[in-house]
């Protein structure tokens, strides 16, 4: 195992800033997501790491070794920096069999042959690749040729395992699965691990922790849970999850409470940002927090229910309320017609 430490990387490319200032830890055995759409700079941070980019500015350091560091002109070539890599193509050699795709980098490193054989051995059986060694990569499922690209950045045993969206191929059930998989292999492992994906469900799978990025800066660090219930920005909010969203203003404050006016309707909800009184703003609930109430009071509005389809193991539905078309789950179908829907205020969040 061993730690990571980024400070104050800048990475340029062309005429582009990709990576303006990122600074981060990254503790011991921890599995840390680096999440962002297309464009955000997790990628580039994480080819950063590998050796692959060269920043302009900053450090990088992994244990009490430095790698990086743009002012004492030192960077460490990918091969000596002892890096896991596992890329979305799985980047396998279709002409080698998988025992010697896995075996590649330690012969690369002039590991004797003894060796060799037995670190491949014990990684293919980690991987659920035992009786896969004489096939080749033609001759296996996606799911199995994602396993031997892991494996081949296994078996030498390195300090850090950079993953880059190692999973975008692979069908969904494979996903779920893989999920699932992966992180088990990581932490039964005790590796530090670092994961780029675009995909806000995979990220609170497989992290302990979730960066997310957006314009070459850090928008939030923290937990699954925390970056899910607790976004500190409208992007965040949007971001990990699936919403409904008003804009409008806020009239009235109270504590850390605000209240939305949006066309005629009225919403208290948690101030989130600073917002002021009298400014505009929007008004965030995820969709699986819209109730229905029985009742009219506080944060409780008429809809109408237009449509609604079976998702497996809930519905969704579609209710048009003042212009506003708002989508609610339930475990149970429900008929077309007049509802109450309620706001819980302590899950309406205005930014």
């Amino acid at each position: 195992m061993a730690s990571l430490r980024v400070e104050d990387l800048h990475v340029r490319l062309g005429a582009n800033d990709i990576l303006k200032g990122i600074s981060a830890d990254f503790r011991d055995g921890g599995v840390v997501a680096l999440l962002g759409r297309s464009g955000s700079g997790k990628s580039t941070l994480l080819r950063s790491i590998a050796g692959l980019e060269t920043p302009e500015r900053g450090r990088i350091h992994i244990g009490d070794r430095t790698i990086f560091d743009a002012a004492a002109k030192v960077n460490l070539p990918p091969e000596q920096r002892d890096l896991g890599l596992v890329f979305q193509s799985y980047a396998l050699w279709p002409h080698k069999t998988v025992f010697d795709n896995i075996a590649y980098g330690l012969r690369l490193r002039k590991q004797p042959r003894e060796a060799v054989d037995r670190a491949v051995r014990e990684v293919m059986v980690g991987v659920g690749l035992e009786g896969y060694g004489e096939r080749l990569p033609s001759q296996l499922s996606g799911g199995q040729q994602q396993r031997v690209a892991l494996a081949r950045a296994l078996v030498y045993s390195p300090p850090l395992v950079l993953l880059d969206e190692p999973l975008s191929n692979l069908d969904a059930k494979l996903r779920e699965e893989a999920r699932v998989w992966i992180r088990g292999l990581i932490k039964r492992l005790g590796l530090t691990a670092l994961f780029v994906t675009h995909d806000q469900v995979e990220a609170m799978a497989i992290a302990d922790r979730i960066m997310l990025l957006e314009g070459g800066r850090m928008v939030q660090d923290g937990t699954p849970e925390q970056l899910y219930t607790e976004p500190q920005s409208l992007f965040a909010a949007n971001f990990m999850g699936v919403n409904n969203t008003f804009v409008g203003r806020v009239v009235e404050r109270r504590g850390g409470e605000a209240r939305l006016e949006v066309g005629g309707l009225s919403l208290w909800g948690q101030q989130r940002g600073g917002t002021k009184s009298e400014e505009s703003a929007t008004g965030v609930i995820r969709v699986e927090e819209l109730e229905l109430a029985s009742s009219p009071g506080e944060n409780r509005l008429p809809a109408h229910l237009d449509s609604s389809i079976y998702v497996g193991g809930r519905w969704e539905h579609l209710f048009q309320l003042a212009g506003h078309t708002l989508r609610a789950t339930t475990r149970n179908a429900l008929s077309p017609g007049a509802y109450t829907l309620s706001f819980p205020k302590e899950r309406l969040w205005i930014f």
